[in-house]
């Protein structure tokens, strides 16, 4: 399983097989999941920064993550 879906699979654990599977059929969705990975490794990235806009920064990736667990949710109930 790829970072991607595993990362939707963190999110929907009681969705696992629904994921795997929409995302074996679906390249938008598996994007999707990717962009979710993505944007989860970047918060974590500034969370652990020492940065000045640090605080800023962590605001808008905590957006993004969950605008994109959003539409992974409503994605993977086309299954």
């Amino acid at each position: 399983m790829d970072e991607g879906v595993l990362a939707a699979v963190r999110r929907f654990p009681e969705r696992q097989q629904a994921i795997e599977a929409l995302a074996d059929r679906n390249e938008d969705f598996r994007s999707l999941c990717v962009d979710l990975a993505d944007a989860e490794a970047a918060l974590a990235g500034w969370r652990a920064s020492t940065a000045a806009v640090r605080d800023a920064r962590c605001a808008e990736y905590r957006d993004l993550v969950e605008d994109l667990a959003r539409e992974v949710g409503a994605g993977r109930r086309e299954c």
